[in-house]
């Protein structure tokens, strides 16, 4: 399962200089640290596609970089002393993979969807201080998927939203979302797992509940459960859109977000810039610019639906 965090999904990609990264020295080896959820297994793409793309600017592991990857598991409390421990190292910047990795890395350094209003940076023109990086359009995809399960399901109006509420994006993101269902007439049901104990119980009760359909936001946890939580869906018949990558090709009926390759590719200009002398705080937050459907048809015969013809149009990608 592909887990970003932009945005997102943050979400929000995030380049933070722990300090003042000095204009390129012949001969340096430079550091940076990989900082996510999860362990090396589950988000290891990512660093796989960040390290290929700085191939690409010249950046070479071990011969002009290295990277010190530190990954937090599922208890996102551990990436503040994982991010500690970072700044311990003197690294030339972090690299945060996801919104509680941004999170935990701000607080350590102490100099996500809308970084501006998560107090993350002071302007998406002039960050300040010592982050720049992505961030997500968590409304306006929010809006594109609510719209996309009417499209599927005409008669919808109620529909769960499955969080973890320890992401510190969420209180922004449901905000956001619960206006834009009410504007399309869909009654939201919040479900809130922060661990895979609290997920056996949401799922426990969704059973019970059988809502009509559900969307899941993007978050490290539920990612990494994600196998787990589609099955959930096929088993109840409950037609689910996910919000990041990768949830399709295990079964997922949709997802839309934005392209994960690209984000960490753009992401990789930033450590590029940064580790040749620019501030991080002059360096605009960029939004997303290239996004992916994904349908995964087999699913939808399964659930009994029949995915309208402009919906399959604007796929990116069907899975027969």
């Amino acid at each position: 399962m592909r887990r970003i965090g932009l945005v997102v999904v943050l979400a929000l990609r995030v380049v933070l200089g722990p300090h003042a990264v000095d204009a390129q020295q012949p001969g340096k080896v430079y550091r940076v640290g990989f900082l996510s959820p999860g362990d090396r297994l589950s988000p290891g793409w990512q660093a796989d596609v960040l390290t290929e793309a700085l191939r690409g600017h010249g950046w070479v592991e071990g011969k002009n970089l290295v990277i010190e990857y530190r990954f937090g598991g599922e208890r996102y409390e551990r990436l503040r002393t994982l991010a500690d421990d970072l700044v311990r190292l003197k690294v030339d910047l972090i690299f945060a993979a996801s919104a509680p990795s941004a999170q935990a890395a701000k607080e350590a350094t102490a100099t996500l969807n809308d970084p501006v209003r998560a107090g993350l940076v002071a302007s998406f023109a002039y960050p300040g201080g010592n982050m720049t990086g992505q961030g997500g359009l968590g409304p306006e995809l929010d809006r594109k998927r609510i719209e996309l399960l009417k499209e599927v399901m005409p008669a919808l109006s109620q529909a769960t939203v499955l969080v973890n509420p320890s992401n510190a994006m969420t209180p922004q993101r449901l905000s956001e979302i619960e206006a834009t269902a009410k504007a399309l007439k869909v009654q939201l049901r919040l479900v809130t797992a922060s661990d895979t104990k609290e997920l056996d119980k949401a799922l426990q009760a969704m059973a019970r509940a059988r809502p009509a359909a559900m969307i899941v936001f993007e978050d490290p946890m539920l990612t990494d459960q994600g196998r787990r939580i589609v099955d959930f869906a096929a088993q109840h018949r409950i037609p689910t859109i996910y919000t990041s990558p990768g949830w399709a090709e295990q079964g997922g009926l949709m997802e839309y977000s934005a392209s994960a390759r690209d984000v960490l590719v753009r992401a990789a200009g930033y450590v590029d810039r940064i580790l040749r002398g620019a501030k991080p705080g002059d360096l605009p937050i960029e939004q997303p610019t290239k996004f992916e459907l994904v349908i995964n048809l087999k699913t939808a015969k399964a659930l009994g639906l029949t995915i309208p013809q402009p919906v399959l149009l604007r796929a990116d990608h069907l899975i027969q």
